[in-house]
């Protein structure tokens, strides 16, 4: 096989100078057929990587696992977590961090392959994934980041040849992963459950330097790393709320410091509105429902602030006492930055926020919950600029709320087509509707028909344009999603 380097790979693997109780090394397990099945040439442009004369065959190589590119250090990552509520130690049982590469204008990113053979974290698992997984996960990932949230992005899948076994046989596949990193809340827990006061001292100030450098010089760094990263966990899951996504596993271990989206397992996009809704399998309580969402925010930075104390003051309860001072203005900041999101939603500028946006916003909620109302199409029936609404829009109740609005954006001098252009940018006209790529992902698992996997992807790199040749894929599922169920996938 030829040198990579004049690829443009440029590796530079930082965390394996942390604590060696933090990772274990090991090499990802070879497959049988390694075949490429997607890959992101927009990303790799990005990346900084020139795969123009790289043969399908050999990116097939790298990407499975079965040969590693020139540079890469693999390390399965330790860390912890709470999961639906219960502490536990946990790992990469499945994901191997090739390492990190920087691209040319000097960004970090992990590269990790998902799905490459068993580590030292697997417990009783399998080390694989199945093509099903991966895919759904390059979609759903490549969707959100057209969608303007932040997230990890996908970069290639490669089919294994072998089977994999979960509720059926499933043909294997390889994910590859890019993120700023994966370190998660969980990473904290870990570290400050299990190893030294001054291993948590180092990987925090690792932690600053990496994500937050700006802050790394104030007066109590750590309790500042709590502020930024929950000041980017509520951008986050404001911006989930906007387009109604619904993540499905919000364990702390899933939750990155990063404030990235990534993790996408259960995940899904609801359809009709209602807080409580959740499709995920193992989710039977509604822990992590759609509106239960903030609330976890919340107690997963709580999780955070507990691993943090030793290091935040040398006094626990003072230590304590100052968590709990950034803690309580959570609730306050999120519904602060919520209902400026909502605001936008319908057109009022963020000077223009008030106690009669809020209630406006409220009330049209409370409408569609209690009609059934599709959250995605409500806000382009109200951007469309109609006054002749029809179905479930025709309501007097929705005609009457309509009128209000009107007179609210009079009144803020806000004209109605200046309302809709801001509209324009906080309502997409496309989300990946939960049946849609299902069908897509069936279409590939088994019949390798890519055309609905490909018209996806394709709307989706502009999901907030209008579109006339995929209108279709704004259609609803007959059964409004009642019986829609989604899995992890382990």
């Amino acid at each position: 096989m030829q040198s990579t380097k004049h690829i443009g790979w440029n590796f530079d693997n930082s965390y394996t100078k942390l604590s060696k109780s933090m990772f274990s090394f090991v090499k990802p397990q070879a497959v049988q057929a390694p075949k490429l099945c997607v890959f992101n040439n927009q990303l790799a442009k990005k990346m900084g990587l020139n795969m123009a004369e790289v043969s399908e065959d050999e990116i097939a190589l790298w990407f499975s696992g079965n040969a590693l590119i020139e540079g890469a250090n693999p390390i399965a990552q330790a860390y912890a977590g709470h999961q639906f509520g219960h502490f536990t130690m946990l790992g990469d049982g499945r994901a191997i961090l090739l390492g990190e590469h920087i691209t040319p204008i000097g960004n970090r990113l992990d590269i990790q392959l998902k799905g490459a053979g068993q580590t030292p974290y697997s417990r009783r698992g399998d080390g694989r994934a199945t093509l099903r997984a991966m895919l759904r996960e390059y979609l759903i990932s490549e969707a959100m980041f057209g969608l303007k949230i932040p997230t990890s992005r996908s970069l290639a899948v490669v089919t294994s040849g072998e089977e994999v076994y979960r509720e059926d046989v499933h043909e294997g596949a390889i994910l590859t992963r890019i993120a700023s990193s994966h370190i998660r809340v969980g990473t904290f827990e870990f570290v400050s459950n299990f190893l030294s006061i001054e291993d948590l001292q180092r990987f925090t100030k690792y932690v600053i330097e990496r994500h937050y450098p700006e802050i790394q010089y104030r007066e109590c760094p750590p309790l500042e790393f709590l502020k930024v990263v929950m000041s980017r966990q509520i951008d986050l899951v404001v911006n989930w709320m906007r387009v109604g996504f619904i993540h499905g596993v919000m364990n702390t271990d899933n939750m990155s410091v990063a404030g990235e989206t990534f993790d996408y397992g259960p995940c899904a996009f609801m359809n009709i509105y209602h807080p409580q809704t959740v499709f995920s399998s193992i989710d039977t309580g509604g822990r992590y429902a759609f509106g239960n969402q903030p609330r976890i925010t919340h107690w997963n930075l709580s999780c955070l602030a507990g691993a943090l104390l030793p290091i935040i003051h040398d006094d626990k309860a003072t230590a304590i006492a100052m968590a709990q001072d950034v803690l309580k203005e959570f609730s306050i900041l999120f519904e602060k930055r919520w209902t400026e999101m909502m605001g936008l939603k319908l057109g009022f500028n963020v000077s223009a926020m008030s106690s009669e946006v809020a209630e406006l916003i409220h009330e049209l909620l409370t409408w569609m919950e209690d009609h059934q109302a599709d959250y995605t199409n409500t806000f382009l029936v109200l951007q469309s600029g109609s006054k002749d609404f029809s179905g479930i829009y025709s309501n007097s109740v929705f005609i009457q709320w309509v009128s209000k609005w009107h007179y609210l954006l009079n009144q803020k001098e806000i004209l109605l087509e200046n309302a809709v252009i801001c509209m324009q940018t906080y309502n997409p006209q496309f989300i990946p509707r939960n049946y849609f790529f299902e069908q897509a992902l069936d279409d590939v698992c088994y019949q390798q028909d890519f055309k609905l996997l490909n018209q996806l992807l394709q709307v989706m790199e502009n999901p907030y344009t209008m579109n006339p040749e995929f209108d279709f894929l704004q259609q609803l599922p007959e059964t409004d999603d009642k019986d829609y169920k989604t899995y992890c996938g382990t």
